[in-house]
């Protein structure tokens, strides 16, 4: 069994990954690691995992593990990652990876000088759901695409919460503004040209809270909007001459909605519903990203990927400041 190291006792970790992994055919949780021993330990036995660590570099020291699964604060991830990849361990990191595209070219060093595989957590790159957007979009179900439109939203105004705090890598387009740009970038093969963009940032906290954003993929455009502060909602919609294809819960599977992607023709007069009951896309990528670090074949979310995400998002910000477009 590929064995995976728990780089902290984050929230995501315990009610989503962790079961996740402890559940997959080929991978098992064998170590926790905290810097408060007692947490690591409690965490440990409430997923009865056998080792437990007070100190990061304790568990990236230790043959234990063959992986470490970092969900640290987004402002730690670059450190994190290039420190296990130096001690040998492949590393899936909760995304966003970085908070600079040409930070990612560090990790690209590492992780060739260190023959370790490093990849970003987008689990939905593994849902049956988005999969099934890119067959569709490949046979050309809905004809020429022209249009992507998407959104995100929570509302959250927590001063203590990580995603309010500058410091720690916090702000809407980090958290949430990654996953309309990854989906698109997924399930249409495409990448952007050029971006235009609005950003609010909140007075209090200093992170951006609402970004607007149109790509031109030169095809097709992309429009999305995410927010931290406007009640909670999920969509992607790809939009054809023949048809367009609705994707619901989009993101967080099966928690804004049910795990649906609808195909509609052209004139409404048909429509086509595939439902996936459940998921599972944390399962998926922990196999996926197992199977990948021991040799076998197995897509996963690549670095080169990561970097391209990343420079989307350098990109709107960068729009932001200014009317008119700004190269990507």
């Amino acid at each position: 069994m590929f064995r995976f190291g728990i780089l902290s006792t984050a929230r995501i970790g315990q009610n989503a990954v962790i079961p996740s992994i402890q559940d997959a055919e080929n991978a098992v949780v064998s170590a926790i690691a905290s810097r408060d021993v007692t947490r690591a330990r409690a965490m440990a036995d409430r997923f009865s995992v056998p080792h437990a660590f007070g100190s990061y570099e304790e568990m990236l020291a230790s043959d234990a593990i063959d992986a470490v699964y970092i969900p640290l604060p987004t402002s730690q991830h670059v450190e994190w990652t290039i420190k296990a990849a130096e001690a040998g361990k492949h590393v899936l990191c909760e995304k966003p990876i970085s908070l600079k595209a040409n930070e990612i070219d560090r990790l690209i060093e590492a992780r060739d000088r260190n023959k370790v595989l490093i990849s970003e957590a987008f689990m939905i790159t593994y849902a049956p759901v988005w999969h099934k957007v890119r067959e569709l979009l490949r046979n050309e179900a809905i004809g020429r695409l022209r249009h992507v439109q998407g959104a995100f939203s929570y509302f959250n105004r927590d001063p203590s919460n990580m995603r309010n705090i500058p410091e720690l890598g916090g702000g809407g387009l980090p958290d949430i503004g990654v996953y309309p740009t990854m989906a698109t970038r997924f399930a249409t093969g495409k990448e952007p040209l050029r971006v235009q963009a609005t950003t609010e940032r909140d007075p209090e906290f200093g992170t951006d809270i609402y970004s607007s954003v149109k790509a031109d993929f030169g095809d097709f455009d992309l429009t999305f909007y995410i927010a931290t502060q406007m009640a909670a909602r999920q969509i992607m919609v790809f939009h054809g001459t023949k048809g367009f294809i609705e994707v619901k819960s989009p993101f967080n599977a099966d928690r804004y909605g049910a795990e649906e992607v609808e195909l509609t023709d052209q004139g409404h007069g048909r429509s086509e519903v595939f439902r996936f009951q459940d998921s599972r896309q944390y399962k998926r990528q922990a196999e996926a990203f197992a199977r990948a670090a021991t040799g076998s074949q197995a897509a996963v979310v690549t670095l080169e990927s990561s970097r391209a995400n990343q420079r989307f998002i350098d990109a709107i910000y960068r729009a932001s400041e200014h009317d008119g477009w700004e190269k990507v």
